[in-house]
């Protein structure tokens, strides 16, 4: 058996390791305490700065609204009215009737504008749209008792030519794009390709014709002839209408209203355009007022920036929702 002394001295070194074990702990801790406080006021700061840059951008954008100037210079005497329809003819669009009218009404309104041109680049679009604003020039011209003058650019198909033919003439550059006087309604079929897959298609409706013209579905002659007599309707539609603006201007033939369309200078010679020209040509040589004030209504940057914010607020909520729901 050792004596005491001896275990005395065996023990002693082990003091020191115990004791230089702990301190060697804290500066892990105050190390980790470091980081993790750092860490959270980056955190705040970056959130701060998010905060704030949103609150700019919603100050700009409500400056921007409430402080815009008008769409149109001021008019200064006599001068030729313009309104631009430019792109796809569709709901919510640049070129809907919506967007175009209020831009119609001012033109008109104006006891300055000698008369309204309607400069015209655009392959076409909905039936619809075309048809109100093709009634509203008519209505505006019986009120305000102005011509009204359709010059077209590149093009000025289908639904664009039910537009223009509300005008007193129609001015084309000889390339110009015009005609197309047809209508149409396209689809794709799949029922071939899913019975490749092995696809079946399920689809359970109340009412005889509710699926009809479905892409997945095989083709129903019944409703095939109901769609054709349905299009076919509002072709007669445009015909009368062509044949309402343009009257015996109009040489017809089996292709005129066939869809088929035709440059500037065969435009011409088939009735469906009055001549060559452009803005600057019939507003100095037909209207007899060079100056041009442009009537067109215009989306400033502010209001885009909002319909887009708006958009990316309604997508978030929906999906915000659907969450929600699947929580559920």
């Amino acid at each position: 058996m050792e004596s005491a002394p001896a275990a005395a001295a065996t023990a002693a070194p082990l003091a020191p390791q115990a004791t230089t074990g702990r301190p060697g702990l804290d500066p892990l801790l105050e190390e980790f305490a470091r980081d993790y406080l750092r860490e959270r006021r980056q955190t705040r700061r970056w959130n701060r700065f998010i905060r704030v840059s949103w609150l700019l951008v919603f100050v700009a954008i409500a400056w921007a609204l409430f402080s815009q100037t008008p769409h149109t210079t001021p008019p200064s005497g006599p001068h030729t009215a313009l309104v631009e329809l430019h792109g796809e003819i569709a709901a919510g669009t640049e070129a809907s009737a919506d967007f175009l009218l209020s831009g119609l009404k001012n033109a008109f309104e104006d006891q300055g504008a000698q008369a309204v041109v309607i400069r015209i680049n655009s392959p076409g679009g909905s039936p619809v749209q075309a048809g109100i604003i093709n009634d509203e020039i008519r209505r505006l011209k019986r009120k305000h008792d102005k011509k009204v003058y359709a010059v077209v650019e590149e093009a000025c198909a289908s639904g664009a030519y039910y537009v223009a033919v509300a005008a007193d003439l129609i001015y084309v550059d000889k390339a110009s794009i015009v005609g197309s006087i047809g209508v149409l309604m396209d689809g794709f079929g799949f029922t071939g390709t899913m019975e490749k897959f092995g696809v079946e298609r399920r689809l359970i409706t109340a009412g005889d014709n509710k699926g009809m013209l479905d892409p997945f579905s095989p083709v129903n002659e019944k409703q095939r002839e109901l769609a054709q007599a349905m299009i076919d309707q509002v072709h007669r539609q445009f015909i009368a209408v062509v044949r309402e603006g343009r009257g015996q201007r109009l040489k017809e033939s089996p292709e005129t209203f066939s869809g088929l369309f035709w440059n500037g200078e065969e435009a011409i010679k088939l009735g469906l355009a009055d001549g060559l020209g452009n803005l600057d040509f019939v507003a100095r040589e037909v209207i007899k007022a060079e100056e041009i004030i442009d009537y067109t209504p215009k989306e400033n940057v502010a209001e885009r920036l909002a319909k887009r914010f708006g958009a990316s607020i309604g997508a978030g909520a929906a999906k915000a929702l659907q969450g929600m729901a699947g929580l559920r």
